[in-house]
C-alpha cells in the first residue's frame, strides 16, 4: 500500500468527484449487464446523486453512512460508501466500493479498503458484508485479496430497469 493515497471522508463539495468515480467504473464494468438506454440514464444518475447523499452523511456520527475518498496528488480515484447493515443487526456493510479506471492496478483499492476496515472497527463493528454481482470476477478477487469470504447468500436486484441481475454476498469477521 502506498503512503502517497490520501484518504479523508468525503464533503459534500465532493459530489462531482464521487459521482464520476461511480459513472466511469460503472461505464466499464457493468455495461454488458444493461440495455444501452437504461445504460445511459443510470450513469446519468450515478453521476449526480452523490450530492445529496453526502448531503445525508456529511453530519453522521460513528456507526452511520459515511463515505471515503481517496486521492493521489488531488486527483479523486475511488471512495467506499458504508455502514450499518439493514439486513444484519450488529453488522456493518459497505453498500459501494468504486475504482475509477485510471486508478486501477494502483494499489488505491486496497489502500482504501484496509482504510475503510479500519474505520468499521472503530465504529464497533466486528463484522461486515457486501454483494457484489455474480459475474465481475475482478470485483470479486479483489474482495477476496482483502480477506472476504464468499458467504453462500444470494440474492437478485433490479437496478431499475426491471431485469433481475445475481449477486454474491461476500463477509469478514473484522
Amino acid at each position: 500500500m502506498s503512503s502517497d493515497f490520501v484518504i479523508r471522508r468525503a464533503a459534500v463539495a465532493d459530489g462531482e468527484a464521487v459521482g464520476e468515480i461511480h459513472a466511469e467504473s460503472w461505464a466499464v464494468a457493468y455495461k454488458s449487464f444493461f440495455g444501452a438506454d437504461f445504460f445511459t440514464q443510470a450513469l446519468a444518475h450515478r453521476r449526480a446523486k452523490w450530492h445529496a447523499v453526502l448531503a445525508e452523511t456529511a453530519h453522521a456520527a460513528q456507526g452511520r453512512d459515511r463515505v471515503l475518498l481517496a486521492s493521489k496528488d488531488g486527483h479523486p480515484l475511488a471512495f467506499s460508501y458504508f455502514g450499518a447493515s439493514p439486513d444484519r443487526p450488529g453488522w456493518a456493510e459497505i453498500f459501494g466500493f468504486y475504482n475509477h479506471p485510471s486508478g486501477w492496478g494502483t494499489g488505491v483499492a486496497a489502500t482504501l479498503m484496509a482504510a475503510t476496515l479500519s474505520a468499521l472497527r472503530e465504529d464497533g463493528y466486528r463484522h461486515a458484508h457486501l454483494w457484489t454481482l455474480r459475474d465481475t470476477s475482478q470485483s470479486r478477487r479483489f474482495y477476496t485479496k482483502t480477506g472476504f469470504t464468499a458467504s453462500g447468500g444470494n440474492r437478485q436486484h433490479d437496478f431499475g430497469d426491471g431485469t433481475l441481475i445475481d449477486q454474491v454476498e461476500y463477509e469478514m469477521a473484522l
